[in-house]
């Protein structure tokens, strides 16, 4: 799924690259019968404000949404296990589901960072990439609320793969919650999560830490997959070879 791979790049950190050539990543969502007109033109204004701000700008802005506390966190994991030990056997489960399906991950984020999920569903049949969807659609649906609640038209990414892969749940269904929930990303919030340990993963010190490399997916070299790197910021050839 094209429109995939296309949401995958515009929720990645903003790179001068993606910046520059935002007209033509925004072209399949644009063009994708299944989304509204409203949602549409929400992307739209969203998208030419984005083209038209200073990349530092941009950059900055992505980075208090998304470094700054766990409330719209980019890990899928975040919010499922939080720092408990499931965590960890959950990221060695989707490396091997990556895997499987000839990819090995070639970035310094981990497994379930949202962009490159999306990215790795890209390349599967339509019906499993939706089925992948709707598998983390109650997490998509809270953080593009939290996301609508903090004014960010990032949020809209979240709507548009809730609708596409035709999810029974919606952002609005948690914008209320959201809403009333603390934030966690002022600096008294800051100061408490720093306090804590940070996270590891593994029974002991011994134990393999969850690899994490340099930029993105890539097919196993043994295996017939079409590498993911992103050369140009034109969507039809994201999937080239570098």
């Amino acid at each position: 799924m094209i429109e995939l791979r296309a949401i995958a790049r515009l929720m990645d950190y903003p790179t001068a690259e993606v910046h520059k050539n935002v007209a033509q990543l925004k072209q399949p969502l644009l063009d994708c019968p299944a989304l509204s007109f409203k949602l549409k033109a929400g992307l739209e204004d969203w998208l030419s404000e984005f083209e038209s701000s200073e990349l530092m700008d941009v950059q900055e802005t992505y980075g208090a949404l998304f470094d700054r506390g766990r409330a719209t966190s980019l890990l899928l994991f975040e919010h499922v296990h939080g720092e408990s030990r499931d965590r960890g056997q959950a990221m060695v489960d989707l490396m091997e589901l990556y895997k499987n399906h000839g990819f090995e991950i070639d970035t310094r984020e981990l497994p379930d960072y949202i962009p490159m999920y999306l990215e790795y569903l890209s390349h599967r049949p339509q019906e499993e990439a939706e089925d992948g969807i709707l598998d983390v659609a109650h997490i998509l649906a809270l953080v593009g609320a939290r996301l609508e609640d903090r004014g960010s038209g990032y949020g809209l990414l979240f709507r548009v793969l809730l609708d596409l892969s035709q999810a029974d749940i919606t952002v609005d269904e948690f914008l209320v919650q959201a809403s009333k929930e603390e934030r966690d990303d002022t600096l008294e919030a800051l100061d408490k999560i720093w306090e804590e340990e940070a996270v590891t993963f593994g029974s002991d010190d011994n134990s393999e830490p969850c690899p994490s490399a340099a930029t993105s997916i890539r097919p196993n070299e043994n295996q017939q997959t079409t590498p993911l790197h992103f050369v140009d910021a034109s969507v039809s050839v994201a999937a080239s070879n570098p």
